[in-house]
């Protein structure tokens, strides 16, 4: 017999079925609880919340694991490519080596973008945000790209086109900002190299390929491939679910990245820690605010809001940073600043009791600094990341045929029935 939920409501006694994911968890079906009881449930924020049945990614934040299609997230970081880890999240299954081979090909054949778009690129004005261009400018792709997608092989088309040109398009951003010539993709260059080689090589300093950067960013972009129904993963499911292009949903999938809470936290950490040193670098002072209650200010790169233990990611990310800059010897005073707000946190019982470990975004932000990237352009290394799980996430949901679109309810709190007072009668 199949587990159930009993709810009373006013003395009377309702059932709903209660679901039960592989991994144990659990969750009450109410898509039935409106129409049998008149109620709805109130849930700001959605924590308590699931939309879907998902075989995509699976998170325990109270354990620290994050795995993709069943296989860890530490496994994936060390044995995997980015391009790969691509594969398995919107395919499903770890690609043979014809498969991996092929969608290398295609998604050279496809890194570049159509001429007519550097138009749009060079009339933005210079002090746009990278994260707004890129938004509007995978948008537009559904102007070049008009073709519907009636077979297997056109949506394999369209997701590859998705991942290689947006790519293309960040570098391209960068280098049009800076008046810079820009720099095409190479065919003998991987995914990751050709994005360094893009954004770096001038003509008078042409840029060498370090295979500890290259290794640096397929790491980080294995790290935020997919992380189940977070806020710009539910954006692009909303927008999808009302059966629009994925150039669309994706769109705004990146919008909703773009802010301070979700995708812009690692900009934030870097801008945490230049105020710091502005204000002379006091590590204990910002500490102490941290734990102020009364006291506006909040430590970027501590704690999250799925992982009440060590985020498994940011450990990860904190080997690459570690290794980074064993190698280079950085002589940063933000990274100084940061390593004593690490070493000072981890220890303090305070952010112990809390859980508020460094996440993914503490380290990364330091990350992306030795391999170069302005801090106007972080967020932007995160969509393209962050893509593969976007294009996964949608296509689950259009897979689905019990998807329906997306129509939040509300619990009303405005005045009840007025009656409208012509202008001249108003007092």
């Amino acid at each position: 017999m199949s587990e159930s939920a009993k709810i009373i409501i006013d003395g009377k006694t309702y059932e709903f079925p209660v679901i039960t994911g592989s991994e144990g968890e659990k969750g009450i079906d109410i898509s039935e609880l409106r129409k049998q009881t008149g109620y709805i449930t109130l849930d700001p924020g959605y924590g308590n919340t699931g939309c879907c049945k998902s075989s995509i990614t699976f998170v325990d934040g109270e354990k620290g694991i994050l795995r993709y299609r069943g296989i860890p997230i530490e496994q994936l970081a060390e044995h995997s490519t980015f391009v790969e880890t691509a594969y398995i999240l919107i395919h499903g299954s770890l690609p043979n080596e014809k498969e991996l081979t092929n969608i290398r090909v295609m998604l050279n054949d496809n890194s570049l973008i159509h001429e007519d778009m550097q138009i749009f690129f060079q009339n933005f004005p210079r002090s746009s945000s990278p994260m707004g261009i890129l938004s509007a400018m995978v948008n537009t792709l559904r102007s070049f790209y008009p073709e519907l997608m009636d077979s297997e092989e056109d949506i394999e088309l369209t997701f590859l086109r998705l991942l290689s040109k947006a790519r293309t398009m960040a570098a391209m951003s960068y280098k049009i900002s800076k008046g810079h010539k820009v720099v095409y993709p190479r065919p003998d260059y991987t995914y990751c190299a050709n994005f360094l080689n893009m954004m770096f090589d001038s003509p008078v300093k042409p840029y060498i390929i370090d295979e500890d950067l290259v290794e640096a960013l397929n790491t980080f972009w294995i790290l935020h491939a997919d992380h189940e129904q977070n806020c710009s993963t539910a954006a692009v499911k909303v927008v999808g679910s009302g059966k629009v292009n994925i150039y669309a949903s994706i769109s705004a999938g990146i919008a909703a990245l773009w802010g301070q809470l979700h995708g812009g936290a690692n900009q934030a950490v870097i801008m945490m820690l230049s105020d710091i040193l502005k204000n002379g670098g006091s590590v204990d002072q910002v500490i102490s605010r941290a734990k102020d209650r009364n006291d506006a200010f909040r430590l970027m790169g501590f704690g999250h809001r799925v992982y009440k233990t060590y985020d498994p990611r940011a450990k990860i990310m904190k080997s690459t940073c570690d290794r980074l800059l064993s190698k280079f010897n950085i002589d940063d005073p933000l990274v100084d600043i940061a390593k004593k707000l690490e070493e000072v946190a981890l220890k303090d019982a305070y952010f112990i009791d809390h859980n508020l470990y460094p996440n993914i975004d503490f380290y990364s932000g330091i990350v992306l600094r030795v391999l170069g990237i302005p801090t106007n352009m972080f967020t932007v290394m995160f969509a393209i990341g962050r893509l593969p799980g976007w294009i996964a996430q949608w296509k689950e949901s259009i897979d689905d045929p019990d998807w329906k679109i997306s129509r939040p309810r509300q619990i009303y709190t405005g005045p009840n029935e007025n009656n409208y007072i012509p202008i001249l009668k108003r007092k």
